[in-house]
């Protein structure tokens, strides 16, 4: 009897695993499918719009770049001179310095000839102590904030206390901004006056060739770990974030590069500073206001690669990454699980809200387990034929075909690899990730899972080798 029930545990457990990949790769390929039509329009547009003439009529709104650091010594100059180098006419940079250890706020004070300076603050967001302001002395545009240790939302929370401008662009110390960055970033506040915020892609600058802050090489990371990331973030941004926004349904900006009108981030609170996933709650925050409150509002997303970051090579500091990526996931969706399947708000809460809820909250166990039961089933002989082949397609080859279908959409789209050997690794990236690196993916997630679980806090450390010049050979 106990044997049977064990049986019909596994049986289940199978189907529910089978079931989760099933559906989770039909909502891949729905979202690729209306990612490569919403591409297409979007490159048709490109080439017949000049953005600098749209800026020209339209008028280049004040904009104020505000990028918190700490400890980033060994990527704050370069990220400052990207951002100084930026094509725009109208824009200030706050630079905030959050109580780091390191010589961040040294190496800032003496590239840039900072002296200390008065600002008044223009909101009144709650936040750890300010130490001191400075102004760059030849650098008209650029202020630093130094401030006592509060954490990445709260140093943005200082830079929008401090920002003069009806829009701000919240950004990582770590990323490189493409000099046409802000031009695009702003398109879809000019075309839709009910825009509140817009996103860009990011892509990994592991192994390019960077100067004077910027990317002038575009070349895959030499170390399989990073290469294996770059493909994450094509199949996620590519192929993931533009179909979600074709579908009008965008539910995050990364945190490493956005654009928000300042005055609704103001009424909304802020930051919170309680979560390690500040970008995406900031978002379902600003969804939930505005549909609560009745406001018209819409959420972008831009396909231009804009941004570069660095990303881990070693295996710890991933982990650690993947960790507070799926807490940060997990504390945004209990702390808004009031909005599932709730139609109050739209299709936010009845497609969106659910679709991150079941298949990126808990898919991580269902995927991690499922695979345990299938080797499991198969041992015990309880697997048909049809089922193992069934199984096979859903958990590996479909994976292999929409990251395939990522790569391709980039190419077709931006050809931002101009070398067939990038290429050929990305399209062998895509078969080798399922085997290895897409199980301790899902390992990693479930550890942050269950942090979140325990309510457990802080970043942990990463660690940065800084923006030199390097190539893949």
């Amino acid at each position: 009897m106990a044997a049977r029930i064990s049986f019909i545990i596994l049986d289940g457990f199978n189907v529910i695993a089978l079931s989760y990949f099933l559906l989770l790769n039909i909502v891949y390929l729905v979202t690729s499918i209306v990612a490569f039509r919403a591409l297409q329009v979007y490159v048709r547009r490109l080439k017949a719009m000049d953005i600098e003439e749209l800026i020209s009529t339209a008028g280049a709104p004040p904009i104020t770049l505000i990028s918190p650091a700490y400890n980033e010594e060994a990527t704050c100059i370069e990220a400052i001179k990207s951002l100084l180098l930026l094509k725009y006419s109208d824009y200030e940079i706050l630079a905030v310095n959050d109580g780091s250890t390191d010589q961040t706020l040294t190496r800032l004070k003496d590239a840039f000839e900072l002296a200390p300076a008065d600002r008044a603050p223009t909101a009144n967001i709650p936040t750890a102590a300010v130490r001191g302001i400075y102004h760059s002395q030849r650098l008209p545009n650029l202020w630093v904030i130094d401030k006592e240790n509060g954490g990445k939302a709260d140093a943005l929370n200082i830079g929008i206390n401090y920002c003069r401008t009806p829009l701000f662009c919240s950004m990582d110390a770590d990323t490189l901004l493409e000099r046409e960055a802000l031009i695009r970033s702003i398109r879809p506040f000019l075309e839709d006056a009910r825009t509140v915020a817009a996103g860009g892609i990011i892509r990994i600058a592991n192994g390019c060739e960077i100067s004077a802050g910027s990317v002038t090489k575009v070349r895959l990371p030499k170390k399989l770990l990073a290469q294996f990331q770059v493909l994450e973030y094509l199949r996620a941004f590519m192929a993931g974030r533009m179909g979600w926004d074709a579908l009008d349904l965008t539910l995050i900006i990364s945190g490493a590069f956005g654009v928000f009108r300042r005055s609704i981030v103001v009424d909304v609170g802020g930051y919170a500073t309680d979560t390690v996933g500040e970008d995406m709650e900031l978002i379902v925050r600003i969804h939930r206001h505005c549909r609560e409150k009745k406001i018209p509002y819409r959420i972008s997303y831009i396909a231009d690669p804009i941004a570069w970051t660095e990303c881990p090579e070693k295996v710890t500091v991933l982990g650690r990454q993947r960790d507070r990526w799926q807490r940060g996931l997990y504390e945004t969706v209990i702390r808004h699980r009031g909005m599932l399947l709730n139609r109050r708000y739209g299709r936010i809460g009845l497609v969106a809200f659910p679709y991150f809820f079941l298949l990126e909250m808990l898919g991580p166990l269902i995927e991690f387990f499922g695979y345990l039961m299938f080797i499991l089933a198969v041992a015990l002989g309880r697997a048909s034929g049809p089922y193992i082949i069934v199984f096979f397609m859903a958990a590996f080859i479909f994976g292999v075909v929409l990251s395939i279908a990522a790569v391709a959409l980039e190419e077709l789209s931006f050809h931002r690899y101009p070398r067939l050997t990038d290429l050929i690794r990305l399209f062998g990236l895509a078969v080798l990730e399922n085997f290895g690196y897409r199980q301790l993916t899902s390992y990693w997630r479930i550890r942050g899972f269950f942090s979140g679980v325990r309510q457990v806090k802080g970043w942990g450390k990463m660690e940065r080798k800084g923006f030199a010049v390097e190539t893949t050979g």
